[in-house]
Protein backbone atom coordinates (compact mmCIF):
# COMPACT_ATOMS: atom_id res chain seq x y z
CA UNK A 1 0.00 0.00 0.00
CA UNK A 2 1.19 3.00 -0.95
CA UNK A 3 0.30 6.58 1.21
CA UNK A 4 0.18 9.40 0.14
CA UNK A 5 1.75 12.73 2.01
CA UNK A 6 -0.79 16.02 2.54
CA UNK A 7 1.11 17.93 -0.32
CA UNK A 8 0.98 15.09 -2.77
CA UNK A 9 -3.01 14.75 -1.67
CA UNK A 10 -3.64 18.05 -2.27
CA UNK A 11 -2.07 18.56 -5.53
CA UNK A 12 -3.44 15.55 -7.29
CA UNK A 13 -6.85 16.66 -5.64
CA UNK A 14 -6.42 20.38 -7.12
CA UNK A 15 -5.02 19.14 -10.51
CA UNK A 16 -8.44 16.95 -10.40
CA UNK A 17 -11.42 20.01 -9.40
CA UNK A 18 -9.60 22.06 -11.98
CA UNK A 19 -9.74 19.69 -15.02
CA UNK A 20 -13.45 18.80 -14.63
CA UNK A 21 -14.89 21.92 -13.30
CA UNK A 22 -14.95 23.87 -16.61
CA UNK A 23 -17.41 20.72 -17.45
CA UNK A 24 -18.82 20.84 -14.43
CA UNK A 25 -19.87 24.56 -13.32
CA UNK A 26 -21.49 25.70 -16.85
CA UNK A 27 -23.86 22.42 -16.37
CA UNK A 28 -24.70 23.36 -12.85
CA UNK A 29 -25.05 27.07 -14.11
CA UNK A 30 -27.86 25.90 -16.99
CA UNK A 31 -29.74 23.40 -14.87
CA UNK A 32 -30.15 26.79 -12.24
CA UNK A 33 -31.53 28.81 -15.27
CA UNK A 34 -33.18 26.16 -16.94
CA UNK A 35 -31.87 25.89 -20.46
CA UNK A 36 -30.62 22.34 -20.89
CA UNK A 37 -27.78 21.23 -23.55
CA UNK A 38 -29.01 18.76 -26.00
CA UNK A 39 -25.04 18.43 -26.41
CA UNK A 40 -23.22 19.12 -23.25
CA UNK A 41 -25.49 17.92 -20.81
CA UNK A 42 -25.38 14.13 -21.69
CA UNK A 43 -22.77 13.45 -20.02
CA UNK A 44 -24.91 14.47 -16.76
CA UNK A 45 -28.12 13.78 -17.36
CA UNK A 46 -27.97 10.04 -19.37
CA UNK A 47 -25.70 8.67 -16.88
CA UNK A 48 -26.34 8.41 -13.54
CA UNK A 49 -23.13 9.94 -12.00
CA UNK A 50 -23.99 13.24 -10.42
CA UNK A 51 -21.63 16.13 -10.89
CA UNK A 52 -20.49 16.96 -7.32
CA UNK A 53 -19.07 12.74 -7.57
CA UNK A 54 -17.11 13.78 -10.74
CA UNK A 55 -15.62 16.06 -9.01
CA UNK A 56 -14.35 14.64 -6.00
CA UNK A 57 -11.12 12.77 -6.21
CA UNK A 58 -10.40 9.25 -5.53
CA UNK A 59 -7.06 7.65 -5.44
CA UNK A 60 -8.17 3.91 -6.21
CA UNK A 61 -7.40 0.87 -4.42
CA UNK A 62 -3.74 0.19 -3.11
CA UNK A 63 -2.98 4.24 -2.25
CA UNK A 64 -4.19 5.49 0.81
CA UNK A 65 -4.83 8.68 2.09
CA UNK A 66 -3.22 10.63 4.65
CA UNK A 67 -4.82 10.90 8.25
CA UNK A 68 -5.52 14.28 7.40
CA UNK A 69 -8.67 12.82 4.73
CA UNK A 70 -10.12 10.76 6.99
CA UNK A 71 -12.86 13.11 7.99
CA UNK A 72 -13.64 13.77 4.37
CA UNK A 73 -13.32 9.99 3.17
CA UNK A 74 -14.01 7.92 5.99
CA UNK A 75 -17.60 7.93 6.03
CA UNK A 76 -18.11 7.37 1.86
CA UNK A 77 -18.64 3.90 0.83
CA UNK A 78 -15.95 1.55 0.32
CA UNK A 79 -13.66 3.32 2.77
CA UNK A 80 -11.89 2.25 5.82
CA UNK A 81 -9.27 3.96 8.29
CA UNK A 82 -6.33 1.77 8.99
CA UNK A 83 -4.08 1.93 11.85
CA UNK A 84 -0.26 2.26 11.14
CA UNK A 85 1.53 -0.84 11.38
CA UNK A 86 4.48 0.84 13.16
CA UNK A 87 4.08 3.47 16.71
CA UNK A 88 5.54 6.17 14.29
CA UNK A 89 3.15 5.40 11.57
CA UNK A 90 -0.43 7.72 11.31
CA UNK A 91 -3.78 6.14 10.74
CA UNK A 92 -4.83 6.78 7.22
CA UNK A 93 -7.80 6.09 4.85
CA UNK A 94 -8.36 3.70 1.77
CA UNK A 95 -10.73 1.83 0.04
CA UNK A 96 -10.96 -1.46 1.86
CA UNK A 97 -10.63 -4.63 0.16
CA UNK A 98 -13.67 -6.08 1.66
CA UNK A 99 -15.65 -3.89 -0.40
CA UNK A 100 -13.51 -4.75 -3.33
CA UNK A 101 -14.66 -8.26 -2.80
CA UNK A 102 -18.24 -6.77 -2.97
CA UNK A 103 -18.07 -5.53 -6.42
CA UNK A 104 -16.73 -9.42 -7.98
CA UNK A 105 -20.11 -9.29 -10.14
CA UNK A 106 -19.43 -6.28 -11.26
CA UNK A 107 -15.33 -6.66 -11.63
CA UNK A 108 -16.13 -9.83 -13.99
CA UNK A 109 -19.39 -8.27 -16.34
CA UNK A 110 -16.96 -5.55 -16.91
CA UNK A 111 -13.90 -7.48 -17.77
CA UNK A 112 -15.91 -9.45 -19.93
CA UNK A 113 -17.47 -6.87 -21.75
CA UNK A 114 -14.37 -4.36 -22.02
CA UNK A 115 -12.00 -7.60 -23.22
CA UNK A 116 -14.87 -9.21 -25.95
CA UNK A 117 -15.06 -5.37 -27.20
CA UNK A 118 -11.75 -4.61 -27.36
CA UNK A 119 -10.68 -8.13 -29.24
CA UNK A 120 -13.09 -6.78 -32.63
CA UNK A 121 -11.82 -4.94 -35.15
CA UNK A 122 -13.81 -1.35 -34.83
CA UNK A 123 -16.79 -1.34 -37.56
CA UNK A 124 -17.36 2.13 -39.24
CA UNK A 125 -20.25 1.43 -41.66
CA UNK A 126 -23.22 2.47 -39.30
CA UNK A 127 -23.02 6.26 -40.20
CA UNK A 128 -24.92 7.55 -37.01
CA UNK A 129 -27.88 6.30 -38.21
CA UNK A 130 -29.33 5.36 -34.30
CA UNK A 131 -29.67 8.96 -33.94
CA UNK A 132 -32.30 9.20 -36.88
CA UNK A 133 -33.92 5.87 -36.31
CA UNK A 134 -34.69 7.66 -32.43
CA UNK A 135 -37.04 9.74 -34.80
CA UNK A 136 -38.05 7.56 -37.31
CA UNK A 137 -41.72 8.65 -38.16
CA UNK A 138 -42.27 10.89 -35.20
CA UNK A 139 -44.22 14.25 -34.68
CA UNK A 140 -41.47 17.03 -33.82
CA UNK A 141 -43.06 17.34 -30.88
CA UNK A 142 -42.24 14.09 -29.86
CA UNK A 143 -38.64 14.05 -30.36
CA UNK A 144 -36.23 13.70 -28.01
CA UNK A 145 -34.69 17.32 -28.22
CA UNK A 146 -38.13 18.62 -29.51
CA UNK A 147 -36.75 22.57 -29.09
CA UNK A 148 -34.60 21.73 -31.73
CA UNK A 149 -35.50 21.22 -35.44
CA UNK A 150 -34.50 18.39 -37.76
CA UNK A 151 -32.23 19.12 -40.04
CA UNK A 152 -34.21 17.69 -43.75
CA UNK A 153 -37.88 17.71 -41.98
CA UNK A 154 -39.59 14.54 -40.56
CA UNK A 155 -40.43 13.42 -44.17
CA UNK A 156 -36.65 13.78 -45.27
CA UNK A 157 -35.45 12.49 -42.00
CA UNK A 158 -37.72 9.20 -42.71
CA UNK A 159 -36.08 9.38 -46.02
CA UNK A 160 -33.07 9.07 -45.12
CA UNK A 161 -33.52 6.31 -42.52
CA UNK A 162 -35.59 4.33 -45.39
CA UNK A 163 -32.73 4.17 -47.51
CA UNK A 164 -30.00 2.82 -45.61
CA UNK A 165 -28.96 0.30 -43.98
CA UNK A 166 -29.66 0.62 -40.08
CA UNK A 167 -26.83 -1.52 -37.85
CA UNK A 168 -26.52 -0.26 -34.56
CA UNK A 169 -24.62 -2.92 -32.29
CA UNK A 170 -25.49 -0.68 -28.92
CA UNK A 171 -28.72 -2.04 -26.83
CA UNK A 172 -28.44 1.62 -24.90
CA UNK A 173 -28.67 3.08 -28.38
CA UNK A 174 -30.87 0.18 -30.34
CA UNK A 175 -33.41 0.80 -26.93
CA UNK A 176 -34.33 4.08 -27.89
CA UNK A 177 -35.36 3.74 -31.43
CA UNK A 178 -38.38 4.47 -32.36
CA UNK A 179 -41.51 1.16 -32.73
CA UNK A 180 -41.53 1.15 -36.58
CA UNK A 181 -37.85 2.07 -36.73
CA UNK A 182 -36.57 -1.04 -34.41
CA UNK A 183 -37.66 -3.85 -37.14
CA UNK A 184 -35.11 -1.80 -39.44
CA UNK A 185 -32.13 -2.86 -37.19
CA UNK A 186 -30.00 -5.42 -38.81
CA UNK A 187 -28.81 -6.37 -35.39
CA UNK A 188 -31.36 -6.86 -32.43
CA UNK A 189 -28.86 -6.46 -29.45
CA UNK A 190 -30.42 -7.33 -25.89
CA UNK A 191 -29.70 -6.00 -22.56
CA UNK A 192 -28.11 -9.40 -21.69
CA UNK A 193 -26.05 -9.58 -24.40
CA UNK A 194 -23.79 -6.99 -24.79
CA UNK A 195 -20.41 -8.68 -24.64
CA UNK A 196 -21.37 -10.42 -27.81
CA UNK A 197 -22.61 -7.34 -30.16
CA UNK A 198 -20.50 -4.25 -28.70
CA UNK A 199 -17.59 -3.24 -30.73
CA UNK A 200 -14.68 -0.08 -30.97
CA UNK A 201 -16.10 1.87 -33.46
CA UNK A 202 -19.23 2.29 -31.83
CA UNK A 203 -19.70 6.07 -30.70
CA UNK A 204 -21.67 4.73 -27.49
CA UNK A 205 -19.70 2.28 -27.03
CA UNK A 206 -16.95 4.90 -26.44
CA UNK A 207 -19.06 7.27 -24.36
CA UNK A 208 -19.42 4.34 -22.07
CA UNK A 209 -15.77 4.08 -21.11
CA UNK A 210 -17.32 6.81 -18.83
CA UNK A 211 -19.80 4.92 -17.35
CA UNK A 212 -17.28 2.00 -16.74
CA UNK A 213 -15.33 3.87 -15.31
CA UNK A 214 -17.15 5.92 -12.86
CA UNK A 215 -19.08 2.48 -12.11
CA UNK A 216 -15.66 1.36 -10.44
CA UNK A 217 -15.46 4.06 -8.42
CA UNK A 218 -13.64 4.66 -5.74
CA UNK A 219 -11.80 1.24 -6.60
CA UNK A 220 -10.12 3.58 -8.91
CA UNK A 221 -8.54 6.39 -9.85
CA UNK A 222 -10.56 9.23 -11.07
CA UNK A 223 -7.80 10.64 -13.36
CA UNK A 224 -8.74 7.87 -15.67
CA UNK A 225 -12.71 8.59 -15.06
CA UNK A 226 -11.83 11.78 -16.19
CA UNK A 227 -9.72 10.86 -19.15
CA UNK A 228 -12.93 8.84 -20.38
CA UNK A 229 -14.98 12.01 -19.83
CA UNK A 230 -12.76 13.71 -21.87
CA UNK A 231 -13.23 11.12 -24.73
CA UNK A 232 -16.83 10.87 -24.20
CA UNK A 233 -17.58 14.52 -23.95
CA UNK A 234 -16.07 15.21 -27.60
CA UNK A 235 -17.61 11.44 -29.02
CA UNK A 236 -21.16 13.23 -28.09
CA UNK A 237 -20.29 16.61 -30.11
CA UNK A 238 -19.71 13.99 -33.36
CA UNK A 239 -22.54 12.03 -32.17
CA UNK A 240 -25.00 15.03 -32.56
CA UNK A 241 -23.57 16.88 -35.21
CA UNK A 242 -24.57 13.51 -37.50
CA UNK A 243 -27.57 13.29 -36.14
CA UNK A 244 -30.94 14.79 -37.94
CA UNK A 245 -31.20 17.80 -35.53
CA UNK A 246 -30.16 21.48 -36.67
CA UNK A 247 -27.79 22.65 -34.18
CA UNK A 248 -25.66 25.35 -35.96
CA UNK A 249 -27.53 28.26 -33.79
CA UNK A 250 -25.20 26.41 -31.56
CA UNK A 251 -22.02 26.18 -33.05
CA UNK A 252 -22.35 22.74 -34.40
CA UNK A 253 -22.16 22.42 -38.02
CA UNK A 254 -23.65 19.61 -38.91
CA UNK A 255 -21.74 16.47 -40.44
CA UNK A 256 -24.21 15.38 -43.34
CA UNK A 257 -24.34 11.77 -43.45
CA UNK A 258 -27.19 11.62 -45.92
CA UNK A 259 -24.37 12.37 -48.53
CA UNK A 260 -20.89 10.98 -49.62
CA UNK A 261 -18.55 13.57 -48.19
CA UNK A 262 -20.85 13.42 -45.13
CA UNK A 263 -20.00 9.77 -44.48
CA UNK A 264 -16.12 10.00 -44.85
CA UNK A 265 -15.90 12.88 -42.85
CA UNK A 266 -18.22 10.72 -40.12
CA UNK A 267 -15.98 7.61 -40.71
CA UNK A 268 -12.67 9.39 -40.41
CA UNK A 269 -13.88 10.94 -37.17
CA UNK A 270 -14.82 7.54 -35.58
CA UNK A 271 -11.92 5.52 -36.75
CA UNK A 272 -9.88 8.60 -34.34
CA UNK A 273 -12.23 7.91 -31.69
CA UNK A 274 -12.00 4.34 -31.85
CA UNK A 275 -8.06 5.14 -31.98
CA UNK A 276 -8.74 7.08 -28.67
CA UNK A 277 -10.96 4.92 -26.95
CA UNK A 278 -8.71 1.34 -27.55
CA UNK A 279 -5.81 2.45 -24.68
CA UNK A 280 -8.65 3.77 -22.20
CA UNK A 281 -10.10 0.54 -22.27
CA UNK A 282 -7.26 -1.28 -21.94
CA UNK A 283 -6.56 0.69 -19.20
CA UNK A 284 -9.90 -0.46 -17.37
CA UNK A 285 -9.74 -3.87 -18.13
CA UNK A 286 -6.17 -3.76 -16.83
CA UNK A 287 -7.68 -2.08 -13.42
CA UNK A 288 -10.35 -4.58 -13.50
CA UNK A 289 -7.65 -7.68 -13.75
CA UNK A 290 -5.68 -6.05 -11.04
CA UNK A 291 -8.43 -5.70 -8.71
CA UNK A 292 -9.52 -9.42 -9.24
CA UNK A 293 -5.93 -10.61 -9.05
CA UNK A 294 -4.93 -8.53 -5.80
CA UNK A 295 -8.31 -9.51 -4.05
CA UNK A 296 -9.75 -12.77 -5.28
CA UNK A 297 -13.19 -13.50 -4.61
Amino acid sequence: MQILTVEEWARRRAAHEARVEPWVRPHLERRREGVPHPVQDFLFTYYSQRPAALRRWHPGYGVRLPAEAAEEFAGLKGYVVAAGRARRDHDSVGVSAEHVRSQRVLLATLHRLLTATAGRAPQLGCFGMHEWAMVYRLEQDDVRHASWPLRLGGTGTDQVVESHRVACSHFDAFRFFTDEARPLNTLQPGRDDRAEFEQPGCLHAGMDLYKHAFRLTPMVCSDLVADCFELARDIRVLDMRASPYDLTELGYEPVRVETAAGKQEYVAAQREFAERGAPLRQRLVDEVGRLMHTVPG
